[in-house]
């Protein structure tokens, strides 16, 4: 089964691999949030109690920097086969998360 994720980005764009029989340029009007608690973990003796997957030694930064770089969620995968598409989606929400509940001082 291929990979399938959607997460939304500006304009109801989609990044990642869509689900099968929607369009390249598809547009998709809800996405459905995922639940990371299971996925992302915190522990203060590991990277310096930075978020990371599963309790491993990857953090949700170093996903999210991979992306930034340009890199492809199908590209992540093959370099850290250990990777799910799940975890991801998962650090894709959890950064949503944290920008939604972010506050700033006046």
């Amino acid at each position: 089964m291929p990979t399938r994720f959607a997460v939304r980005i500006r304009d109801n764009r989609y990044i990642g691999r869509l689900p099968s029989g929607v369009g390249e340029n598809a547009f998709i009007d809800q996405a459905e949030a995922m639940d990371y608690r299971e996925i992302i973990t915190l522990e203060p003796g590991k990277r310096g109690g930075k978020p990371c997957i599963r309790g491993m030694r990857i953090t949700v930064y170093d996903v999210l920097s991979y992306l930034a770089s340009g890199m492809t969620p199908d590209e992540i995968l093959a370099d850290f086969p250990y990777l799910t598409a799940d975890d991801i989606s998962a650090c894709l929400s959890y950064a949503a998360d944290r920008e939604r509940l972010t506050r700033f001082a006046a």
